[in-house]
């Protein structure tokens, strides 16, 4: 089969759109095989654009790099809902379908975008970090010095610990008076990204309950990665977080076709 494909990354964060709108289901060992980076395009996960409904305009559906059905993507569905908007699937404003439900999109400029997340619970408090499920579960480690931690290693070890059912994301975060600063080791890519846009999510919340912000109050943080600067709205409400925005970059690499 040959088959036709639009590469996207979203802050370094990099995948394969497939180039069709509700494409032939491809098996597990398909997707690892287009998202391996010496054999294949190369990706940290591939995403499968479908048609919409009467309460949204498309669905995304989001596989890791291991050809594995995985949870919500952040910055995957940044890229989606771009690819969308050039493609006349949407207009600048609009809503989507995504594993953990409907998601909101607004698109700022033709390199920039943001989606809505969906209200997160407080994070769960342990000695050395905070977990929570930003429609991927993550576990956040507050750090000094982000770049002297052995990210693959160390993320590895906290990746497969036991208090996790099903494993988790990790990320590193650096705090500052202005912004964070966060690296992240990626289930199911099993390595560190340059940018997971559920984990600078995660990373804004734990910030948030760091920093005590008050009820209502809506904040933003300004956060780099190794791939690119983000911006995180949200706002505390009760035993929630809220009105979660994920703002970033977007672009469109190239376009290609594979026989696969």
């Amino acid at each position: 089969m040959n088959l036709s494909f639009i590469k996207y990354h979203g802050g370094g964060n990099d995948f394969v759109i497939v180039d069709a709108l509700d494409p032939q289901p491809l098996s597990n060992e398909q997707v690892a095989f287009l998202c391996h980076r010496r054999f294949g395009v190369g990706a940290d996960g591939l995403i499968t654009i479908h048609s919409g409904a009467e309460d949204y305009d498309f669905e995304i559906r989001y596989y890791n790099s291991d050809g594995a059905l995985a949870s919500l993507c952040g910055n995957g569905s940044r890229c989606a809902l771009d690819y969308a908007y050039q493609h006349q699937l949407c207009s600048k404003n609009t809503r989507f379908k995504a594993s953990d439900g409907i998601h909101e999109g607004v698109i700022i400029s033709d390199l920039r975008n943001r989606v809505s997340m969906l209200p997160v619970t407080l994070p769960t408090q342990y000695e050395d970090g905070c977990f929570l499920n930003t429609g991927s579960p993550h576990f956040v480690v507050a750090v000094e010095n982000a770049e002297l931690v052995d990210v693959d290693k160390k993320g590895k070890e906290l990746r497969y610990d036991t208090r996790f059912a099903g494993g988790t994301n990790v990320n590193f975060m650096e705090r500052h008076a202005d912004h964070l600063f966060v690296r992240t080791y990626e289930r199911g890519v099993e390595a560190e990204t340059l940018s997971c846009g559920t984990g600078v999510t995660a990373s804004a919340i734990v910030a948030a309950s760091l920093d005590a912000v008050a009820l209502g109050q809506p904040v933003h943080y300004q956060i780099k990665t190794l791939g690119g600067s983000f911006t995180v709205y949200l706002q505390k409400e009760g035993e929630l977080f809220n009105h979660i925005w994920l703002e970033g970059p977007v672009q469109s690499v190239f376009k290609g076709s594979i026989q696969i």
